[in-house]
């Protein structure tokens, strides 16, 4: 599956850092993104509860 972050609707919670932090990190200034190499991973439940639970609804998870 991809993972993405769009920064244009990510207002920085961390919500997808705490939950995945080897899959999402702080970029500046302070917004949520997909770690490098992280785009592109296996099906993950967590990852997708972290799509589920974002509250700015900023990441996408596509098959």
């Amino acid at each position: 599956m991809k993972v993405s972050v769009d920064r244009s609707l990510c207002y920085g919670s961390g919500e997808c850092v705490h939950r995945v932090p080897s899959v999402f990190a702080f970029v500046e200034p302070g917004y949520g993104a997909v770690l490098p190499g992280r785009e592109d991973t296996d099906d993950d439940p967590l990852i997708r509860e972290a799509a589920e639970k974002c509250p700015s609804q900023a990441i996408t998870v596509a098959e």
